[in-house]
């Protein structure tokens, strides 16, 4: 009897313990500066990323990383173009590295969230998404030896068409690429207002799911116009996707910065380093991927906090917060 009692005072002593340990832990995460980020992150520093964890026992350090290329555009032709890199990637850090093909903007956030994922390039809208959602740490961009990088939005109707301007889009049907793209959504809806076209209200929104698809639907005749991304408009026009002579420019913006590459809060910082390494060690003259990405040059740094402070603006202007709901395609 004597033997039961002191089980059962042993079994609440511990679920005392237990339950005090919860307490503490949940008034620490609720006590812990994160801003914008979920509560599952902590900000300590405050440049809007998450900080690697505080116990040590929960960074990681996997033998096989697995890398992601923002789905902008089909990611199956993207495999091979980044071999070079992977291969690079593999050399600097001794880790075996795969490439995972994600078909949404979603897919890739859920994946570096619930951890398979490592590193990623994300698009430039979907990267404060990352970063709120899944603890991506953004730190390169894609530029030219003089440090220059960016990409803009540029809207382009059939050759033949009677628009000129973005106010003749009014009445018309405009494929934007996804909610959460920056040149494809977000951008229009906050600097098409000063042009005279305020999207949903003067002209039907189609989302496309793509830039290459709504290219390949305006020429189509599919859509009236289309807002797009420049650097991806390049690339087709680079691999003769559409004949340039079908369609015309009607707008074109300020330049914004393009893909994110990012690596997750929770992994080994020495892991980060060699991570970093490889990517501003690696050069694109001569492989798949230079000739692919035209005029790039080098990798370059850069920080969440400055680079895409414009995009967070747009995204402010547009009413945007970043949870999974918004995130969704």
């Amino acid at each position: 009897m004597r033997h039961s009692f002191l089980q059962g005072r042993a079994l609440l002593l511990a679920t005392l313990i237990a339950s005090f340990g919860f307490m503490v832990t949940t008034a620490q995460a609720q006590e812990c500066p994160h801003g914008d980020l979920d509560p599952q992150y902590c900000d300590e520093d405050g440049d809007l990323v998450a900080d690697p964890p505080s116990d040590e026992s929960e960074l990681v350090n996997p033998d096989t990383l697995i890398f992601a290329y923002t789905p902008v555009e089909d990611p199956a032709i993207y495999a091979d173009i980044w071999q070079p890199f992977i291969d690079h990637l593999k050399e600097v850090t001794g880790k075996d590295v795969r490439f995972f093909a994600v078909q949404s903007n979603s897919a890739q956030v859920e994946a570096m969230r619930s951890g398979r994922l490592h590193i990623a390039g994300f698009s430039t809208g979907p990267t404060p998404f990352a970063v709120n959602l899944a603890g991506a740490v953004p730190f390169a961009l894609m530029g030219s030896d003089d440090g220059r990088f960016g990409y803009t939005l540029q809207v382009y109707t059939q050759a033949d068409s009677d628009i000129q301007t973005l106010a003749d889009l009014k009445g018309k049907r405009v494929a934007h690429t996804s909610p959460t793209s920056n040149s494809g959504n977000q951008a229009p809806r906050a600097l098409f207002p000063e042009q005279g076209v305020v999207p949903d209200e003067d002209y039907e929104v189609l989302y496309s799911g793509s830039h290459d698809q709504s290219m390949l639907g305006v020429v189509a005749g599919d859509y009236d116009a289309a807002p797009v991304a420049s650097e991806v408009v390049e690339r087709m026009a680079a691999r003769d996707l559409y004949d340039e002579d079908s369609v015309r420019m009607i707008f074109e913006s300020e330049p914004f910065p393009t893909t994110s590459y990012t690596y997750a809060h929770d992994l080994d910082p020495a892991l980060v380093d060699s991570i970093k390494e490889a990517f501003f060690s690696f050069d694109f003259a001569g492989t798949a991927l230079g000739e692919e990405f035209d005029g790039v040059e080098k990798f370059i740094p850069i920080t969440y906090q400055d680079q895409w402070n414009v995009i967070r603006t747009i995204q402010a202007a547009n009413g945007v917060s970043y949870t999974p709901e918004n995130l969704e395609e």
